[in-house]
C-alpha cells in the first residue's frame, strides 16, 4: 500500500475518516489519456451541513491547544509532504496534466506552506495599545471559527493548501471543497498527510463538489470565513451570497495579466520569460502572461522567435514522455480556447505559430497584429495562447497595461531595472516582476490581485493572520469604575 493509496478514498469523502457521501460518486480522470484514476465521492448540500457541524465542535479544543502543539502537527505534515514528494508529484502529474518539473513546484510549495503555517502559530497573538483610560488595553487575536475553502482545477495542492495550512495553524477547523476534477491533489492528499501528522479528527473536512456543494458552503452559518480561488464571474457570485450572509470572503479571481518588453530588454531572455509566462502549464494558470506589449523597434524579432520557441515545444502526456505541455483540463475549456484563437483570427490578427490541436493537446499559439480589442487580448483565455501587441512609447506601454479589468501580475523586461519600476507605479496590479515573468509564488510572499483579480493580497506571510483571525479589543481595570448614573 503507498501512502497515497486510492484505495482510501475509493467513493469517499473526508470527514475526519473515510465516509461515504450523499451525493454519489464519480470518476477521476486522467486528463492526458481519458483513463480514470479511480473514484471519488461527491457532496451535496447535507454534506457540507454535517461537516460544518463537526468542524464547528472540534474548533473549541484546537483553539485551546498550545501554539507548540498546532505547529508541531504543521511541521510534521510538512516533512510528509517532503517524505513522499514522488508520489505526489505524479498525482499532481496524472490528475491536473502538468509536466513533472510544475508538479515538482507545487509539492516543494505545498511543502513550504506547512512549515510557513508552522511559525505563524509562533507569530505573537496581539499587541498592546495606547489608552486614555488607566488600564490595560490590548488586541488579541482569535480564530474565526471554521473556514471554508473553495480551490479550483489547475494548480489545486497549491492553491487548496495555501489556505489550509494558515486556518488550521492559527486554530481553525476548515472545510475544504476542491474542484471534482481533480480531488486527490486538491484535496484527497492533504487529508492523509494531516491525518497521518496527527490533526485531530474533526477539524479538516474534504468534501469535493459541485455548485450546490460549494453555495452551501459559502452560506452554512457555521462557516465564517471563505477562502475562494477560481474565476472572476463566479467569485462575483461567491462574493454576493457571503453579502448577504455578512460573511467575510477572500476571492483570488482570474487574470490576464501584461508582460511588457521595453526596446532595451535582452531579446532571447525576453522572449524565453515570454514563453515560459504563457506556456507554462499550457497557459492554465491564473498569472499567465496573456498579453505581450512589445515594443515596436524589436517587435518583429521577438515575434519570430517567440514563434520559434511554440514550434518547438514538445506536447503529448507529460506522465510517459519528456514533453513542454501536457493536455487542457476537458474539451470545454479546449473549444473556449480554440473559439478564442479563431475569432482573433477572423478579426484580422495573424497566426504565427499553433492555433490547432490533438484531442485535449493544444499546440502553443502565437498571434501578431492584434488589437486590443480582439477576443483573445481583451479576455483570460486560460490556455497556451501568446497575444502580441506593439507599442511605440513608454507612456503607450503603461496605457496598454492598465487597460485592463484584471490586474493580478505584472512583468517588465527592460536592460533599467529603475526604468522598469518607474513604469510599473502607473500599472495597477497586485503583484509586479521586474526582469522576470508573470508566474511567481512563494509562501512567505503577499499573494492576491486588485480589481477584478479579487480582493487583495489575501495568502502568504502576514497576510494569513488578517485573512483567517479575528482582532478582539481587551480592557482590563484594576477596580470598576465610578460613573455618574
Amino acid at each position: 500500500m503507498t501512502f497515497f493509496d486510492p484505495e482510501l478514498w475509493d467513493g469517499k469523502v473526508f470527514t475526519g475518516d473515510w465516509s461515504t457521501p450523499s451525493g454519489g460518486s464519480a470518476q477521476i480522470v486522467e486528463k492526458a489519456t481519458g483513463g480514470s484514476l479511480g473514484r471519488t465521492g461527491v457532496a451535496d448540500a447535507g454534506d457540507v451541513a454535517g461537516s460544518a457541524a463537526q468542524a464547528a465542535a472540534a474548533q473549541r479544543a484546537w483553539a485551546a491547544t498550545s501554539f507548540e502543539e498546532r505547529a508541531a502537527v504543521l511541521r510534521r505534515a510538512g516533512a510528509l509532504i517532503e517524505a513522499n514528494a514522488a508520489e505526489l508529484r505524479d498525482w499532481v502529474v496524472r490528475e491536473t496534466g502538468a509536466v513533472p518539473g510544475l508538479g515538482d513546484f507545487a509539492v516543494g510549495v505545498a511543502t513550504q506552506e506547512c512549515y510557513e503555517a508552522a511559525g505563524l502559530a509562533h507569530r505573537p497573538a496581539g499587541e498592546i495599545l495606547q489608552s486614555n483610560q488607566p488600564r490595560l488595553s490590548l488586541i488579541k487575536r482569535v480564530p474565526v471559527g471554521v473556514v471554508g475553502v473553495i480551490s479550483p482545477f489547475n494548480v489545486p495542492l497549491i492553491l487548496s493548501i495555501r489556505s489550509v495550512a494558515p486556518a488550521l495553524a492559527l486554530g481553525n477547523a476548515v472545510v475544504l471543497k476542491p474542484d471534482l476534477r481533480t480531488p486527490v491533489s486538491g484535496g484527497f492528499a492533504i487529508a492523509r498527510v494531516f491525518a497521518e501528522a496527527g490533526l485531530p479528527p474533526g477539524l479538516l473536512h474534504v468534501l469535493p463538489g459541485g455548485a450546490e456543494a460549494g453555495s452551501a458552503l459559502v452560506t452554512e452559518p457555521l462557516v465564517r470565513v471563505v477562502s475562494f480561488t477560481g474565476s472572476s464571474a463566479t467569485g462575483r457570485r461567491v462574493a454576493e451570497l457571503a453579502a448577504r450572509h455578512l460573511k467575510r470572503v477572500h476571492l483570488e479571481l482570474g487574470g490576464n495579466s501584461a508582460l511588457v518588453v521595453l526596446d532595451d530588454a535582452d531579446l532571447d531572455r525576453a522572449v524565453s520569460a515570454g514563453a515560459w509566462g504563457s506556456f507554462l502549464h499550457q497557459g492554465q494558470i491564473c498569472m499567465t502572461a496573456g498579453r505581450h506589449l512589445v515594443h515596436e523597434r524589436i517587435a518583429d524579432d521577438y515575434v519570430a522567435a517567440l514563434a520559434e520557441h511554440a514550434d518547438h515545444l514538445p506536447v503529448g502526456d507529460p506522465f510517459t514522455g519528456q514533453v513542454a505541455l501536457g493536455p487542457l483540463v476537458d474539451e470545454g475549456q479546449r473549444d473556449k480556447v480554440h473559439a478564442l484563437v479563431n475569432a482573433t483570427v477572423d478579426a484580422g490578427a495573424r497566426l504565427v505559430a499553433g492555433g490547432k490541436y490533438e484531442g485535449l493537446f493544444y499546440r502553443p499559439t502565437v498571434l501578431d497584429q492584434v488589437r486590443t480589442d480582439m477576443p483573445a487580448y481583451a479576455e483570460e483565455v486560460f490556455g497556451p495562447v501568446a497575444p502580441v501587441v506593439r507599442f511605440s512609447t513608454v507612456d503607450e506601454a503603461a496605457a496598454l497595461a492598465a487597460d485592463s479589468p484584471y490586474a493580478l501580475s505584472l512583468s517588465i523586461l527592460t536592460g533599467d531595472a529603475m526604468r522598469g519600476l518607474a513604469l510599473a507605479e502607473r500599472i495597477p496590479s497586485g503583484i509586479v516582476h521586474i526582469n522576470d515573468q508573470t508566474v511567481n509564488d512563494e509562501a512567505v510572499a503577499p499573494f492576491g490581485g486588485v480589481l477584478d483579480s479579487g480582493t487583495g493580497a489575501r495568502f502568504g506571510g502576514a497576510g494569513n493572520l488578517d485573512a483567517f483571525t479575528e482582532q478582539r479589543w481587551i480592557t482590563l481595570r484594576g477596580d470598576i469604575p465610578a460613573y455618574p448614573f
